[in-house]
């Protein structure tokens, strides 16, 4: 799972952030509201912990031009704004969830996990599985047809993130920015590379054939292209 972290206080960004990987998310943490806009419309997250009070551009903008542009990760508004206006006008324009500071830690993370819960985002926990694929997510382990999938990774991420949106189109850039970030040195030609080590992984299974690719689109995991 991905979050995103729009806060400017860098002590409490510090904090959130560590404990969050802590409880076994990856994150990614802006500091002011012109970089967490950007992660917010072009980066691929589960979940945005955004601050409303922001240098540059406020929460409530990345809020409005996230919904705008049909952006429908779930959104928690993290801020020490408790009057009764901010909390409406937040929910109203698309948050999903509002925190005041000062908060428990406690509450933010079940609170993190009802979200994720609630907009159908997978559960750490939870077994993924489709035809002959099976993911344990917590324990970052895959099987198919019963039998252990040897992966690295990056591997593990592009097969899991291609069973959260099976039978679904995903782009390579959708995939880039995923699994490497938008920080990421590495070229978004990676992800033609990782599609092929991953299908050389599943090959022996005859399962190599479920990605499909799309011409001048991207990928679909789909059954119906194993023959």
């Amino acid at each position: 799972m991905k979050l995103l972290i729009v806060e400017d206080d860098l002590a409490i960004a510090y904090t959130i952030a560590r404990v969050m990987r802590d409880e076994g998310y990856e994150v990614t943490e802006c500091h002011n509201g012109e970089e967490g806009l950007h992660h917010a419309l072009y980066g691929e997250f589960d979940l945005i912990i955004l601050d409303i009070m922001l240098p540059h551009v406020d929460g409530f903008k990345i809020i409005q031009e996230a919904r705008r542009w049909k952006v429908d990760t779930p959104i928690l508004c993290l801020t020490a704004r408790d009057g009764l206006n901010d909390r409406v006008k937040g929910l109203t324009i698309g948050a999903d969830d509002y925190v005041v500071k000062p908060f428990e830690i406690a509450e933010l993370i079940v609170r993190v996990k009802v979200l994720l819960r609630r907009h159908g985002k997978m559960n750490q926990e939870e077994q993924v599985s489709y035809g002959p694929i099976a993911i344990q997510v917590r324990n970052r382990a895959a099987t198919i047809a019963g039998e252990e999938l040897i992966l690295t990774e990056k591997e593990f991420e592009l097969l899991e993130y291609l069973l959260m949106n099976k039978e679904q189109i995903v782009t390579k850039e959708q995939i880039y920015n995923r699994i490497w970030g938008l920080d990421s040195e590495a070229g978004i030609g990676i992800v033609e590379l990782y599609i092929h080590y991953l299908r050389k992984k599943l090959s022996p299974w005859t399962a190599d054939q479920l990605i499909q690719t799309v011409r001048g689109l991207g990928y679909k995991l789909k059954l119906q292209s194993m023959l």
